[in-house]
């Protein structure tokens, strides 16, 4: 796995070094639109450094160019995105690789998540988003969308079952550190105020934290508290 620690510290504003990124897709309106969005709106934390139209040409010029991020479409001719993936996690150097697409089907997120790739942007959502995504990708989270995680229980489902201890568990980790922090504390039944205090962050830090984990979860605070429970975590030392 590629440690951007030492390489670029993108909560760091102060640090000017950008997050490469190479789009590809073998729609060329697309490399150019995601191409303005990533360089236009990211206010120089992220620069794309190539485009291509099939995953082969995305490989060779990884070898090359050592991207941090590879967006990388699925539909393309010389083999198929997530074959590509796959090739791009197996190089020396290998690029965090993030799925381009606008739908999920059955099976392509299971199947992307086994060949290396670490999320999904959808190429309709905001920019802003999709900045968020490439970052996170850098700092080790995965980036799975409310939609993929749904697809991608449903399709381990279909061919590995899941308990639904395992499902719970899956889902709080699919969360930001901080985010997984203040649900788990929300669970235990504490306030906000009471949150922000063991967190040692403000409260609005921490109903932001448990608004952003409502919205990737697609559930109420109560619904969240239910999934905690069937998670059945162990103690920290355990788990």
């Amino acid at each position: 796995m590629r440690d951007m620690s030492s390489a670029v510290s993108v909560s760091d504003p102060a640090v000017s070094t950008p997050i490469t990124v190479s789009v590809v897709d073998d729609d060329p309106m697309i490399c150019q639109a995601m191409s303005l969005i990533l360089n236009d709106y990211s206010q120089g934390r992220v620069v794309v450094v190539s485009t291509s139209g099939s995953g082969a040409e995305a490989v060779e010029k990884a070898r090359i160019e050592h991207p941090d991020v590879v967006l990388m479409d699925i539909a393309m001719p010389n083999g198929d995105g997530i074959e590509a993936t796959a090739r791009l996690r197996g190089l020396s150097d290998p690029p965090h690789v993030l799925i381009l697409t606008s739908l999920s089907p059955k099976g392509t997120v299971e199947r992307a998540a086994e060949a290396g790739a670490e999320g999904f942007v959808s190429k309709t959502d905001a920019p802003e988003e999709i900045i968020d995504r490439i970052i996170g990708a850098c700092e080790g989270r995965p980036q799975y969308n409310p939609a993929s995680q749904r697809q991608l229980l449903a399709d381990l489902h279909e061919h590995r079952p899941m308990t639904r201890r395992d499902e719970a568990r899956a889902l709080l980790n699919s969360l930001s550190e901080r985010e997984r922090e203040a649900v788990l504390l929300a669970a235990e039944g504490l306030t906000n105020q009471e949150i922000a205090e063991r967190m040692f962050t403000s409260e609005r830090t921490a109903k932001a934290h448990l608004s952003a984990a409502s919205d990737k979860l697609c559930m109420s605070r109560v619904q969240i508290a239910q999934l905690v429970g069937r998670a059945d975590l162990p103690s920290p030392l355990e788990y």
